[in-house]
């Protein structure tokens, strides 16, 4: 009545069933490892870019400071595209309107694809965390169906005709649970993070077009006077 002799021992259908959920929790896990590390690192570059940000250093000497693209991240990206944007429109058009909103779609692109990145995987976790239980549910719903027909064929119905049918299925919802209770975990705690994250984008964002928006009106009146 060992676990593992009982696993060995369970019908195909509830092997299949567990098989399911045990690759399901380990790339679970892969996932919050992943997702842990990557948010991680975007903490610290969101970090290390704002005081650089805030420092009071040209604008223009941290656009050329900044990597390319497809390296940076978080504010970073978001600034990048927003600068570079700045910088073509204003060899193309006097219209500070027009320049701002090129700007801010720009940024907007940038910041959906921080998004995408930030949030990437997330929806397996969540389908994990929801259909775990109810996939060890039909292990379990097996199990008790194989103990009843195993009653039905005894000529004297005793424990041990039906206790490996109920082991089997009671197992079978342990795994369920096992796989589902860390993924709904950690896909709350990683999406709250990704949020956080995002916000804090979206501010840096905010604040960046303010500070286009004052340079735009500094040189407006300074061309006008």
């Amino acid at each position: 009545m060992s676990i593992p002799h009982l696993i060995m021992s369970a019908s195909t259908v509830v092997q299949l069933v567990m098989l399911i959920l045990v690759i399901g929790s380990i790339l679970s896990w892969v996932v919050i490892f992943q997702r842990t590390f990557v948010l991680r690192r975007a903490r610290r570059a969101h970090q290390s870019f704002e005081e650089r940000f805030w420092s009071g250093v040209d604008l223009n000497e941290l656009y050329r400071e900044t990597p390319s693209e497809q390296e940076t991240l978080g504010a970073e990206h978001v600034f990048r595209a927003g600068f570079r944007e700045f910088n073509r429109l204003m060899a193309k058009t006097k219209s500070a309107d027009a320049i701002l909103d090129g700007v801010q779609r720009s940024m907007r692109v940038a910041w959906s694809r921080e998004e995408e990145r930030l949030t990437l995987h997330l929806v397996f976790l969540a389908t994990v965390a929801s259909a775990s239980p109810y996939i060890g549910l039909f292990g379990t719903v097996w199990g008790i169906m194989g103990s009843f027909q195993s009653l039905s064929m005894a000529q004297q119905a005793t424990l041990a005709t039906v206790a490996p049918w109920i082991a089997e299925a009671l197992i079978a919802t342990a795994m369920g649970l096992f796989a589902a209770i860390p993924a709904v975990i950690f896909y709350n705690r990683l999406s709250s993070e990704s949020d956080r994250m995002l916000g804090k984008y979206e501010d840096f964002a905010e604040e960046f077009h303010s500070i286009l928006h004052r340079n735009l009106q500094g040189r407006s009146e300074a061309g006008a006077a």
